[in-house]
């Protein structure tokens, strides 16, 4: 099974508990390192996690994703993202990649910037307002 969890914003406490078992039982865990910016070392997740972390950048994402996904229809392996898993459509790209190699996948989401913003006064939802029979978004 591959698991792409996200991670959330803050430090390494914000994953989800859901997030967290399915780290502690996979047989590799990999931690993206080029979408987003981890606000804390990788030393502090691999404390918390219990867990050593392999570090993922975009050529390994992008070009050698086999590498991630190998023997992932065997055992638990798990992608880490920065916030959401899917703030970037290289994630998308493995979720596909597995399938089409037919491995299971799971996401497991979090909070991301796109959420986040609300504490800007910013809203991430469209509201609409009928005007004359039209609907104006």
């Amino acid at each position: 099974m591959l698991y792409l969890i996200g991670l959330g914003l803050g430090d390494a406490k914000d994953i989800t508990v859901k997030g967290l078992e399915a780290v502690r039982r996979c047989s590799r865990v990999y931690l993206e390192a080029y979408t987003s910016v981890l606000t804390v070392g990788k030393e502090a997740l691999e404390e918390f996690y219990g867990r050593k972390l392999i570090l993922a950048d975009r050529e390994e994402v992008e070009q050698e994703a086999d590498n991630i996904l190998k023997d992932a229809d065997i055992s638990d392996v798990a992608f880490l993202v920065v916030g959401d898993p899917f703030g970037a459509t290289t994630h998308s790209d493995l979720v596909l990649r597995a399938t089409k190699l037919g491995i299971p996948y799971r996401v497991i989401h979090n909070a991301s910037i796109m959420n986040a913003v609300g504490c800007c006064g910013l809203q991430v939802f469209l509201q609409s307002k009928e005007k004359s029979g039209r609907i104006l978004w």
